[in-house]
Formats: C-alpha cells, sequence, structure tokens
C-alpha cells in the first residue's frame, strides 16, 4: 500500500478549500479508506473543522510546525481523529513563521514531501490542505503530491487567479515533479437559484472540459455550520445537500485515482 497523495489548493480564500479537503478526507474513510488529512495553512482551520483547538497548545502536541522544521517526525504528528482509520497533521499559526524560517535552508521545497514519504506505506489517500497563496507552503505541497485538486467559486472573478496557479503547476511538474497531475476543478458555492452559478460552471466546463467534476458543491447551510461543531458534513448532518454532494464528489475522485 501507497497512499495517493492529493493537495487541494486555490490561491484565493475562501472558496470552499478547507471544506472540501476535510470533507473529501471523511468520506474516503467511510468507503473503508486509510486517509491521513495534512493541515498545511497556517489558519489551521481543518484542525478546528475537526474538533481540535488549535491554540491549545498542551493538548496538540506535535504538529506541521515541528515536522517542517525537522525536529520531529511526521509520524509523530499524525494523531487518530474520532474517525477509525482517519488521522490528522494539525497546523497552527506557528506554521507561517515556519515557513519563514527554511525559507534559505537547504531542502526547503522538499521537506513536507519527506515527510509524507516516511508515512507513505501506512495510508491509501493523503490530502493535503494548503493555504490559499502561492507560497513556500505551497510549492511543498505540490512537489509532496500526485494530484492536484482545484476548488472553484461559482461567482464573478472565480476565474481570476487561476491560470496563475496553473502556471505554477507547470513550473513544479518541469522542475521538481513531474508527476503532478490536475486532478481537476470542482465547482463550490453553486446555487442554481441563480443565473451566475450556471454560467460560471458552463465556463468551468468550457476551459476545463473533462477535468471539470460533474457533482457541484452546493451554498448549503449545513456545510457553513458543520465546522463550528469540529465534524465535517457527513457527521453533523448526513441528509443535507452539503453531505450528499461531498459523498457523491468522493466517488468521482476515487474513479479518477484509481
Amino acid at each position: 500500500m501507497s497512499a495517493k497523495v492529493i493537495c487541494v489548493t486555490n490561491q484565493k480564500g475562501g472558496v470552499g478549500k478547507t471544506t472540501t479537503a476535510v470533507n473529501l478526507a471523511y468520506y474516503l474513510n467511510k468507503d473503508r479508506y486509510k486517509v491521513l488529512l495534512v493541515d498545511f495553512d497556517p489558519q489551521g482551520n481543518a484542525t478546528s473543522g475537526l474538533g481540535i483547538d488549535k491554540n491549545d497548545i498542551k493538548t496538540l502536541g506535535v504538529t506541521m510546525n515541528e515536522v517542517i522544521l525537522g525536529t520531529a517526525e511526521m509520524s509523530q504528528s499524525a494523531r487518530p481523529t474520532k474517525y477509525k482509520g482517519f488521522d490528522l497533521a494539525p497546523a497552527t499559526p506557528e506554521l507561517a513563521n515556519a515557513e519563514v524560517e527554511i525559507a534559505n535552508q537547504p531542502r526547503r521545497f522538499t521537506r513536507l514531501r519527506d515527510a509524507i514519504n516516511s508515512v507513505r506505506q501506512n495510508y491509501d489517500y493523503v490530502i493535503i490542505d494548503l493555504p490559499p497563496s502561492l507560497s513556500l507552503l505551497t510549492v511543498n505541497g505540490m512537489i509532496a503530491s500526485d494530484y492536484l485538486l482545484l476548488p472553484v467559486q461559482t461567482e464573478f472573478y472565480a476565474l481570476e487567479g487561476v491560470t496563475q496557479l496553473l502556471e505554477s503547476m507547470k513550473l513544479v511538474m518541469k522542475q521538481a515533479n513531474p508527476n503532478l497531475k490536475l486532478l481537476g476543478v470542482v465547482a463550490t458555492m453553486y446555487d442554481k437559484r441563480t443565473t451566475l452559478s450556471p454560467q460560471v460552471f458552463t465556463e468551468i466546463k468550457k476551459y476545463f472540459k473533462k477535468l471539470a467534476f460533474r457533482t457541484t458543491i452546493p451554498r448549503n447551510v449545513r456545510l457553513a455550520e458543520a465546522p463550528s461543531h469540529g465534524v465535517p458534513v457527513g457527521d453533523y448532518d448526513k441528509f443535507s445537500r452539503g453531505a450528499k454532494a461531498y459523498k457523491d464528489f468522493t466517488k468521482e475522485v476515487e474513479e479518477r485515482t484509481k
């Protein structure tokens, strides 16, 4: 067993990136896969979205901050969640300082890859939640991954910045990770009652063709509420539209990564 590694990224914030990372990891786990979710965003939203207080240093133990600085192993950071076979490597705002610290150090671009490779045999999937920026952390994530997953909000300016991200991806493929593939683009915050959402989704399909996922993630109250309860939407309200969408989306991801 060697895990398939997927990084979830968009340089634009507020597009449902962390929600996608957390719920994809949850539904992969529901489908009996062993999953590690790596919170690699200094905001630590994936950590708090799974009910862990990112400010409670005592309880947190080893975080991605120590892993990336090389003072701890990935196996020390990956801890069980309440879902069997679903582990989390948490992050705190300290990760932003770690990024500055490693900026001039050797192997600064491959630290996450090395860390993940050390535990890769233990999982079927590793999902990395990356920061909403084209930073050193983001480049580390792309170099560590087999696939890049791009959530795009179905709103005005949705595709702005995407071109730049794809250029960075091409650069990473050329110089450091020739095996990186674009897994696909998932339309988030979709509201079929508006004319804009379907229009933007049509644009996404036109631009990305087969790489656009069929499933759209709706604007959904339950999806917005779940993180404040520290659980994925499927645990919070499995009958909600948001839960159904992520369940269907996960099936598509499984198909594409076979």
